[in-house]
């Protein structure tokens, strides 16, 4: 089952649901209630797919907004240089500590939601992730154990101004500007993905493949991830740890190809669907 957030067509309230073939079956607070919120429902252990057996789909795809897959996380937690095809690009040094940043909820945005190129940013550029959600809470987690704390996982496009970014050594303005992290536009729960490692991320600007990666590739693995942060913040049902992109960034290409308004960026991961956003100027 895939499950999304959105805004209930009649209503514009944000709400939550599962997308079976096309269709929106609504099992938010304008629909079957069965939590307020899609990080409500991981959290109390809600998911399954018998909830829609009553229910009659409320709307096709088409005609809903979609909202973050969880657009309301305590934390988000981002990784770095994560593929070793990213680190060779950046030219940066080997590390055995991976390399976190923080993003804020209140920077999200959703699949088909167009992505504004900040007025202030002269650099805009792509970075197609996987995203792993947090389904219990996961205080010093052994890596061996990783898997009792993941509920699901989703594609993330971590958008970056990178003359913000790369201003100072610490990344977090150009990771943090309004409506720049891209989520969707499905969750997944974990246990529907059967081998992770041979899933494959893919990223595309206007119909071209600017990066491709398994996540087999990932220089600090989700479990080493998990441990790691874990052992120095608690993690919560609905947190997010964004785990890092591939080379391939329009930055580093020669010459470089960042995002112009107009272009379409979309990230495909298998069994995760396909994120898409176009990107614009940012309005007065």
């Amino acid at each position: 089952m895939k499950y999304m957030s959105f805004l209930a067509v009649a209503t514009q309230q944000p709400t939550w649901g599962a997308s079976v073939d096309g269709q929106v079956y609504d099992l938010g607070p304008t629909g079957a209630a069965v939590a307020p919120t899609l990080r409500d429902a991981i959290a109390a252990g809600l998911l399954a797919d018998t909830l829609i057996d009553t229910l009659v789909p409320v709307a096709a795809e088409s005609e809903v907004t979609f909202q973050p897959v969880i657009p309301n996380p305590g934390k988000i937690v981002c990784v770095g240089v994560n593929y070793r095809s990213h680190l060779e690009e950046t030219g940066r040094e080997e590390i055995t500590v991976p390399t976190l940043f923080p993003r804020f909820a209140d920077s999200q945005t959703g699949h088909l939601v167009p992505v504004e190129i900040p007025a202030v940013g002269k650099q805009f550029d792509y970075e197609g992730e996987l995203a792993v959600i947090i389904g219990a809470p996961a205080v010093k987690v052994p890596a061996a154990q990783y898997a009792s704390v993941i509920a699901g996982y989703s594609a993330y496009n971590d958008f970056t101004v990178r003359d913000w970014q790369r201003a100072t050594s610490q990344w977090f303005p150009g990771k943090n500007f309004p409506g720049t992290g891209a989520m969707g536009p499905y969750f997944v729960p974990a246990g529907e993905i059967e081998d992770l490692d041979s899933c494959t991320l893919e990223t595309r600007v206007n119909g071209e493949q600017r990066q491709k990666a398994q996540i087999a590739d990932l220089r600090t693995t989700i479990d080493q991830l998990i441990e790691h942060i874990s052992t120095f913040t608690p993690l919560a049902p609905g947190d997010i740890i964004v785990t890092g992109t591939p080379g391939g960034v329009g930055l580093f290409m020669d010459p470089p190809a960042l995002l112009s308004a107009g272009d379409v960026v979309e990230v495909e991961i298998t069994g995760l669907g396909v994120l898409r956003n176009e990107i614009v100027a940012e309005q007065a």
